[in-house]
């Protein structure tokens, strides 16, 4: 069994929750990054990070770190960390090909007493339905006798500096309980708020899948509130501050469910309960009550231009933001793209302004061209979509400025109060 003094961990997938993974254990450990993309590998050598997640100081801590597009730097390494993307595909079912990949890598370099670790999002079961059978087939090693695996999800947060991967409380698991009790010491090295180690596997990979499914459930209730609320005339945030005086009621809020997590994760659980013969009714109901939030808000806004006699056909509109999230340059899953595509369905032209995100990936992702400033009185709308610091900065009357003499402002995420803008959701 492998001994903790002779780690040398791999991380593979240098993302959002890659990168601050393996910076933390190059503090202590020898660590090699790898990432398939060399430009990647280029960026953190020169000691940056894009996605902000890791300031050029931490880069700089991690003295034990280094990084790699090759595979041959793999082959000294004897425990392994796959943190790479579990998204889904145009049907709404999970895309394993990422994780097939790292596995088929790592298969190359496997030695025996080897260990895998999996942190990436996935259906339960998954480890070791889909990724041992690649890691035996590809490495010609028998799994639980020449290698190991586990099972630890990520918990990170893009663009929280608060919640980081030092302080969350980590899962833990392994393929045997003695694999799950070193799994857990490994993890125990870096992280300080604890972990937990869970009795297998796939309870591991069911905790994860359901935290935010349990989140998504949560939020198409209130998207639901929030329709039943306008059609009413009942101001949705006003209803939800009275209700949260109470001690238990659940804080959540309206709005648009996008990201790699909250908006994906459910349909890797609905597709598995599908494979054994079970019809999710509410987490189903949940995501296309979510999913179709965007066309929603773009008939909130087209009804309350007409109601002002603005013209709609031709109409320009300014959406402020395109990341699915405040203070994050993350545009994966986002949900605003759902506004822009209606707002193009009724023949309005949408800009997009957002400080955070690269517009070379807008444009590569979306076919989005961000415009690079504002200009006041532009406008026939402007919708506040994502809650930046800067938007909230800017206030109510220079978000009015935007617009032309008759517009809506249409707030999505209560950056104003009540009497500040016309719309709410």
């Amino acid at each position: 069994m492998l001994q903790l003094s002779e780690l040398k961990i791999a991380v593979i997938g240098l993302g959002y929750v890659g990168l601050p993974l393996a910076v933390e254990f190059g503090k202590k450990l020898p660590v090699v990054g790898f990432d398939i993309h060399q430009k990647r590998i280029q960026e953190l050598q020169s000691g940056q990070d894009h996605t902000l997640e890791v300031s050029p100081e931490e880069l700089k801590q991690a003295t034990h770190l280094s990084y790699s597009a090759s595979l041959d730097d793999l082959r000294s390494c004897n425990f392994f960390i796959v943190t790479v993307p579990t998204p889904i595909d145009e049907f709404k079912q999970p895309d394993l090909t990422p994780l097939i990949k790292a596995s088929t890598s790592i298969g190359k370099v496997l030695k025996k007493g080897d260990v895998v670790v999996y942190e990436s999002t996935v259906y339960p079961g998954a480890t070791e339905e889909a990724c041992i059978p690649v890691l035996e087939q590809v490495s010609g090693l028998k799994f639980n006798q020449d290698f190991f695996a586990g099972y630890s999800p990520e918990r990170i947060n893009p663009g929280d500096k608060l919640h980081r991967v030092t302080n969350i409380l980590k899962i833990t698991s392994g393929s045997t309980p003695e694999v799950a009790e070193f799994v857990d010491q490994v993890y125990n090295l870096v992280i300080e708020a604890g972990t937990h180690k869970a009795t297998s596997i796939k309870v591991a990979e069911a905790a994860k899948v359901i935290e935010n499914t349990q989140r998504d459930v949560n939020i198409a209730l209130i998207n639901e509130l929030a329709v039943i609320f306008n059609k009413m005339g009942i101001d949705t945030e006003a209803v939800l501050q009275a209700a949260g005086t109470k001690w238990n009621f659940l804080p959540f809020r309206p709005g648009l469910v996008g990201g790699h997590c909250i908006g994906v994760d459910p349909y890797y659980l609905t597709h598995k309960a599908q494979s054994i013969g079970y019809h999710p009714e509410i987490i189903l109901a949940g995501r296309r009550l979510n999913d179709g939030m965007g066309a929603y808000v773009v008939t909130q806004l087209v009804k309350a231009m007409i109601k002002k006699k603005i013209q709609v056909e031709g109409a320009k509109v300014l959406v402020l933001g395109l990341s699915f999230k405040e203070n994050c340059p993350d545009i994966r899953n986002t949900k605003i793209i759902d506004i822009v595509n209606e707002l193009t369905e009724y023949n309005i032209v949408a800009d997009v302004y957002d400080p955070w995100v690269d517009a070379a990936e807008a444009e590569h992702e979306y076919a989005i061209t961000p415009v690079k400033s504002l200009e006041q009185g532009q406008y026939d709308a402007v919708i506040l979509a994502v809650a930046h610091d800067q938007f909230k900065a800017m206030g109510a009357e220079a978000l009015r400025a935007l617009g032309k003499s008759a517009h809506i402002l249409y707030d999505l995420k209560y950056v104003l109060d009540q009497s500040e803008s016309d719309l709410r959701l």
